[in-house]
């Protein structure tokens, strides 16, 4: 990438000191997908990566966008959640965001292809989605694909990053994640308490630090 001061990538952002560390998480923002969006992050902690997202940054004076393409520019992964391209409400309309930072992430794997940070990108998809209808350029991939459950989420996200390049060789299971995800979220709703419905991503980050269950498998 060319060091230009101008750039998109060159402004201030919350990015973690190891971007070969760092999973950028694109999914709904919603109550519906709130359990699975919190599973995401605990099973990336466990898995001993540092979970980025569009709500880690307040800059308000900074158009969305560009965050959220410099966030996943400074991260190795990123994982991407197609739940929501399905027409809802009473105009069954889809929402896109997610199929528009993919593209990105998808960009981000070309202009990095073969450099030590090149990036890589995960998709899920819901049991039964139609995705190829939605995007058919995505009929060549093979997603992971989950029942809108925590555990099949979690076992998802976990499969992927183990495989990654680098992972530590000594990590929790996901039946052990899963089992430790309520203590997690009792301190998260000690954040909101005391913050409100959106903690402090750093905070959040910490929280679920402290309560990510030993390793308990090791692989080769």
């Amino acid at each position: 990438m060319p060091d230009d001061e101008s750039s998109i990538l060159s402004g201030p952002i919350n990015s973690p000191r190891d971007e070969q560390e760092a999973v950028f998480i694109n999914c709904p923002f919603d109550a519906d997908f709130a359990p699975l969006f919190e599973a995401l992050v605990f099973a990336i902690v466990a898995c001993k990566f540092e979970p980025r997202s569009a709500l880690e940054s307040a800059n308000v004076s900074e158009p969305r966008m560009e965050r959220i393409t410099r966030a996943i520019f400074t991260s190795r992964y990123s994982i991407h959640d197609l739940s929501r391209c399905r027409g809802e409400g009473e105009e069954r309309l889809a929402r896109f965001n997610m199929p528009l930072e993919l593209g990105i992430a998808m960009a981000c794997r070309y202009l990095t292809r073969g450099a030590p940070h090149e990036h890589d990108w995960l998709l899920l998809v819901p049991e039964g989605h139609v995705y190829v209808k939605v995007v058919s350029d995505l009929a060549g991939f093979d997603p992971l694909k989950h029942d809108g459950s925590e555990r099949t989420v979690v076992q998802s996200v976990m499969l992927w990053l183990t495989m990654r390049r680098g992972v530590s060789p000594s990590l929790p299971t996901p039946k052990s994640v899963l089992d430790a995800l309520p203590k997690f979220r009792a301190e998260l709703a000690q954040l909101k308490a005391e913050w409100g419905p959106e903690p402090p991503w750093p905070l959040l980050v910490e929280a679920a630090k402290r309560t990510v269950p030993s390793p308990t498998s090791t692989f080769p």
